[in-house]
């Protein structure tokens, strides 16, 4: 087993965050977290200047 690149991780960690995003807006609004998590990862959207940390 190899271990896992820097560019792996990273892009592991902010699909983790997507995921925490969308379930914790989800208890809030009652959408569905993969509808929320389509909605963040959507590139056109008008946020999309916003970075997630």
């Amino acid at each position: 087993m190899g271990t896992m690149t820097s560019k792996k991780k990273k892009e592991l960690l902010k699909l983790q965050i997507y995921r925490a995003v969308a379930s914790s807006t989800a208890i809030e609004t009652g959408e569905s977290i993969p509808e929320l998590e389509r909605k963040l990862k959507n590139k056109s959207s008008k946020f999309n200047w916003l970075t997630l940390a």
